[in-house]
């Protein structure tokens, strides 16, 4: 059965061959390659002759070796002095029988607008580069063929502010959810025309809030709720933070809706918390504050050294209170307390009443 196997085995070919990008600093970008062969070729690219590191060598790269053997950037990374991303990239499948190599790729990064066109200085330009199969083909008589570009088999209009085409290549500004979709470029000249192969554009969405936090103030032993929704694609990941420590241990809960809720609430418990929405394009974050109220009642505070009582009635309170342990669960609660003059009590017990 192994001999039969081996018999069936097959070097490598690649089946989907990668295509020149321009893209601007900052933005994702995908270099598509995809091979076939028996066993399953590994897949490796190369930029100017050197083997590109991704994920798989360093789980902290920008740069992501996905399942299909395409190259992902989750950021391109251009600098002055450092361009570690731009040039001409290859991938490379093998296995024992054998390697592919696939067409040259380069990978232009955008730095430069055309003023004219800018409406608003403070947007960022985020552009997303579809090739042109047809851009060198020639017909018999060999007049040029001139481009056209489809989506989901609409024509595209060049000449609204997000589409341009150079070169015979398609380029979209301000990329937006709805530019998703099929496109196809279709090749015209005095003969006749052409259609290109289909060509699917995703568009990812880094993390944005649909519901951000708000700040709460509630009373010792009630429930606190922070809500938060977020979206994005990929669907984000929501987690919690509290800002200056822990979430309190064993009364919190976060629920499927990814709201926060915090059982008999503390006044350790005051404080900023942090929801954070993150996916493969980015991260983003919104927080609010928690204040815990005093009850109703009274406050006295006593200290025995000199006799001397100071009694506060309300929520509103003259000096800053900060809680600390205290030695036996049967005595008051202890306090450190403040005065607006800065004169600090010693030995002080607070007791509650009311």
């Amino acid at each position: 059965a192994g001999s039969r196997l081996r018999q069936e085995d097959f070097p490598p070919r690649i089946v989907e061959h990668p295509s020149d990008l321009i893209v601007s600093k900052g933005e994702p970008a995908t270099l598509n390659c995809k091979a076939e062969g028996r066993p399953t070729p590994t897949i490796e690219w190369y930029k100017g002759g050197e083997r590109v590191e991704t994920d798989k060598d360093d789980p902290r790269s920008h740069r992501m070796l996905l399942p299909s053997g395409s190259l992902f950037f989750l950021r391109i990374v251009h600098g002055r002095k450092s361009r570690p991303d731009e040039g001409v990239y290859v991938c490379v499948a093998r296995n024992y029988l054998g390697e592919a190599v696939s067409h040259n790729a380069s990978l232009e990064v955008a730095t430069t607008q055309d003023p004219s066109h800018v409406h608003n200085p403070h947007h960022s330009l985020r552009q997303c580069q579809i090739p042109n199969p047809l851009s060198k083909a020639r017909d018999r008589t060999h007049n040029s063929m001139v481009p056209s570009w489809t989506r989901n088999f609409n024509p595209i209009y060049v000449k609204l502010f997000f589409f341009k085409i150079r070169g015979g290549k398609l380029m979209i500004t301000y990329t937006r959810k709805s530019d998703a979709g099929k496109y196809v470029c279709v090749g015209t000249n005095m003969v006749g025309e052409r259609e290109s192969e289909v060509a699917e554009l995703t568009v990812l969405e880094r993390p944005s809030f649909v519901k951000r936090p708000s700040n709460l103030a509630v009373t010792v032993d009630d429930s606190a709720e922070f809500k938060c929704e977020a979206r994005g694609d990929p669907v984000p990941t929501v987690r919690w933070r509290k800002d200056d420590g822990e979430l309190p241990k064993s009364r919190y809960e976060i629920r499927d809706d990814h709201t926060l809720k915090i059982r008999k609430v503390m006044a350790g418990d005051m404080g900023s918390y942090t929801c954070v929405a993150e996916n493969m394009v980015g991260k983003a974050e919104a927080s609010a504050t928690l204040t815990v109220q005093v009850g109703s009642g009274k406050l006295t505070f006593y200290w025995p050294s000199s006799n001397h009582r100071v009694t506060v009635t309300g929520t509103s309170l003259p000096l800053s209170i900060h809680t600390l342990p205290c030695p036996s669960t049967n005595q008051p609660p202890c306090f450190t307390c403040h005065w607006p003059q800065r004169q600090t009590a010693q030995n002080k017990v607070c007791r509650k009443y009311g």
